[in-house]
């Protein structure tokens, strides 16, 4: 079953369909589904697939070799190409008479077993992207190396490519696509514990409770889940050991880099170089205070759901579920879990906020959003506000999210207006998000403001499945 990137596919097709050559680049960290859209793109049309190995260069060039014969029809044993140049030679020949796709899958194994590869290409497009319809696709899980050695100035494929994707985890209307016996609440903690990656969400089994899940799907030792966090670390980075230090740092409340060096018992400058690695892998963030772009207040919080999740609980009760103890370790997070689900609602209710700015139908048609902190110089307090959305220097929205069993009273929206009054807008509009609704209070008191719209989490999943 294929799930979403209706937008990625339509693209792709549209490129197919000037039946000229195109060389689209899709890349993303693994697990995100890249491979799935391109199978479902080829579907019922001419292609030459062909997945990279991490070997040597002979084994990929026998590989290609014989994807190439299983395309030809080669009776008998399928002779190997006497080199990459010559396998790619027959593939722009056969595409001059017909729409041909090529795929190399996990292109940086083939590029770093063969270096010459990206030059052999460049010079094989420039020869032939005229008369040619070839459409070659160059997939990769290594951000860096995609970025860098296939999109970079500095690769000779620079400036060839004619698309480029950068496939993202799915958001949270997607991700409710994989299921259909969920409730509402338990797709948010669904959502809240492995994220948008397809095959994170594949492995969850909405036959289940959210707690069965939990004890299966993760808290097992043998389940798949149990060791993906570790495993991509493993593929990704070197020194997995201090990558994992600092994420698990991240997870359970150091933010700043200085707190998460001491953390993870590192300098701040290894620190750094490897948290620029996990934000480009997209596991980690950087988050600054809405409206300051540079700032000592630069803190890095967890990305990736299932990073977030598994390193918030998993390690500190590692032996526990070693030995066979998952139900004492699931009460522990079922204590925490409205705690840890604050922030997922947070990102949530933006997802909500950009979907009706798309639509036109926010307050505010805002062009970004943000979460602020600082200090309240009245109060003389540090304090917070969830959501910033700014249209101009004189109009923004506020917003303020609560994942909680209570109704939000009118206190919290009072708040949320003094909160805002730090800022110099004129024009004001705040959103009230709620996971349990409003009191009649604070309904009253939004009603008489004018400018406030309460929205509850019932109508963010109204409003996204439509």
């Amino acid at each position: 079953m294929f799930i979403g990137r209706e937008k990625e596919l339509a693209k792709l097709n549209q490129l197919y369909n000037t039946d000229t050559f195109q060389f689209p680049v899709i890349y993303g960290r693994r697990r995100v589904g890249k491979t799935a859209l391109i199978n479902e793109f080829i579907k019922g049309k001419d292609a030459i697939s062909f997945t990279g190995l991490e070997s040597t260069f002979l084994q990929n060039l026998e590989n290609l070799s014989k994807a190439i014969h299983r395309y030809i029809g080669t009776a008998g044993e399928a002779p190997v190409y006497p080199s990459f140049q010559s396998a790619f030679e027959t593939i722009f020949a056969l595409s001059e008479k017909k729409r041909l796709i090529l795929v190399i899958d996990e292109y940086p194994y083939v590029a770093k077993a063969y270096k010459a590869i990206s030059s052999i290409l460049q010079t094989l497009i420039d020869k032939y992207k005229d008369t040619s319809k070839l459409y070659l696709i160059l997939c990769g899980s290594s951000m860096s190396f995609m970025e860098e050695q296939v999109l970079g100035y500095k690769s000779p494929l620079y400036g060839r490519r004619t698309a480029q994707f950068k496939i993202l985890p799915f958001d949270f209307s997607e991700s409710r696509k994989y299921f259909k016996r969920f409730s509402d609440i338990d797709m948010a903690q669904i959502y809240g514990i492995v994220g948008g990656t397809p095959q994170y969400l594949l492995q969850m089994d909405d036959g289940l409770s959210v707690e069965d899940n939990i004890k299966m799907k993760i808290l097992d030792p043998s389940s798949y889940l149990f060791e993906e966090p570790g495993n991509l670390l493993k593929q990704e980075v070197q020194k997995a050991a201090l990558y994992n230090g600092i994420v698990t740092a991240v997870a359970t409340g150091s933010t700043k880099l200085s707190e998460i060096a001491a953390k993870a018992g590192e300098e701040t400058s290894a620190c750094a170089l490897c948290i620029k690695k996990l934000i480009a892998l997209g596991i980690v963030r950087k988050e600054t205070p809405y409206g300051e772009s540079a700032s000592k207040k630069t803190i890095y919080n967890i990305e990736d759901n299932l990073f977030r999740f598994w390193y918030r609980f998993i390690p500190d009760n590692l032996s526990l579920i070693q030995n066979d103890m998952a139900d004492v370790v699931y009460n522990d997070i079922s204590a925490g879990m409205s705690t840890y689900m604050g922030a997922v609602f947070e990102d949530i209710c933006k997802q909500y906020l950009w979907e009706m700015n798309r639509r036109g139908e926010a307050a505010v048609r805002f062009t970004s959003l943000g979460r602020w902190w600082g200090n309240d110089p009245k109060k003389k307090t540090q304090t917070e506000i969830d959501i910033i959305g700014e249209a101009d220097k004189n109009t923004a929205l506020f917003g303020e999210c609560k994942w909680t069993n209570e109704k939000v009273d009118r206190g919290v929206l009072e708040l949320l207006v003094e909160r805002s009054l730090l800022f110099p807008y004129g024009n004001v509009y705040y959103y009230m998000f709620s996971k349990s609704g409003f009191t009649k209070s604070c309904a009253d008191a939004a009603e008489k403001m004018g400018n406030v719209a309460l929205v509850s989490y019932n109508d963010i999943v109204t409003a996204l499945s439509k």
